[in-house]
């Protein structure tokens, strides 16, 4: 398989990481979790916005409407051209608002993850998601390349982020409503952060502890013990997501009332 497409959205993010580090300090890339917890998000250097900072608005604040089934749409399309080395479809229709997002996707009935990255950073969604639909499925360091074979059991997730407020301690949030990331001092002394998406505790069944003490581990922390002491010390950001999710056949069954081509723009696939 040919990487040329992904290669220049890979070089556009380059040029707009680079402008953001010139304006922010840049916080230190972390490793997956490996001791077996679920985990969900690999890392990249991130940055917060001042406009999306919020550390004194109320518990649960209204969401902008963002997400729509055709970010899905665009998500699985782009995939399904990189796969095929074939040219990727031209602009979506849908709003081109900077936001910060996630792209994960699953397979399989049993949805296992199969890849997900995303960022802090407020990027347009159109190059946003586009860019993230290819790093999550190509480049999350726990897995391997998806591949052609698995594109018909794959189910995609983008989840657009918002409301960002510094929480007053780590149990300032509310589980399934606030996405939160973390940052803390490891038993070396070291900075560390990590993040879950809102549905993540849920899923999992944990409460507001176990999530705590699982995302520190996720981070990086390998002391013997989460004390009371290191949970109290964690600066927590909590945020809240809007999450749209679509498997491949519902992606099929849109082309082909399209007329089996997208037809987000000239270029077809």
């Amino acid at each position: 398989m040919s990487n040329s497409h992904y290669n220049n959205h890979q070089q556009h993010h380059n040029n707009y990481q680079q402008q953001q580090q010139q304006q922010q300090q840049q916080q230190p890339q972390h490793s997956n979790n490996s001791n077996g917890d679920e985990d969900y998000h690999q890392q990249q250097p991130v940055h917060y916005s001042q406009h999306y900072m919020n550390g004194h608005g109320p518990r649960i604040r209204p969401m902008d409407s963002v997400a729509v089934p055709d970010m899905c749409l665009f998500c699985f399309e782009v995939l399904d051209c990189e796969l095929n080395n074939i040219d990727g479809p031209g602009v979506p229709m849908f709003s081109n608002d900077a936001y910060p997002l996630f792209v994960t996707w699953k397979i399989g009935r049993d949805k296992r993850l199969r890849g997900c990255i995303g960022t802090f950073s407020a990027m347009e969604l159109h190059n946003g998601l586009r860019e993230y639909a290819l790093t999550s499925a190509f480049k999350d360091s726990r897995f391997a390349p998806i591949s052609r074979d698995e594109f018909p059991r794959l189910t995609v997730s983008v989840s657009i982020l918002q409301n960002f407020e510094e929480a007053q301690g780590h149990l300032d949030w509310q589980l399934g409503v606030h996405g939160i990331r973390i940052e803390f001092l490891t038993e070396r002394g070291l900075k560390r952060t990590a993040t879950y998406l809102p549905q993540v505790a849920t899923e999992q069944g944990w409460d507001q502890l176990q999530t705590i003490d699982s995302l520190l581990r996720k981070g990086g922390y390998r002391g013997a013990v989460i004390t009371q002491e290191l949970r109290k010390s964690i600066k927590l950001t909590r945020y809240r997501s809007q999450e749209i999710q679509m498997h491949y056949k519902e992606y099929r069954e849109h082309l082909e009332r399209r007329g089996g081509a997208q037809q987000y723009g000239k270029v077809q696939c």
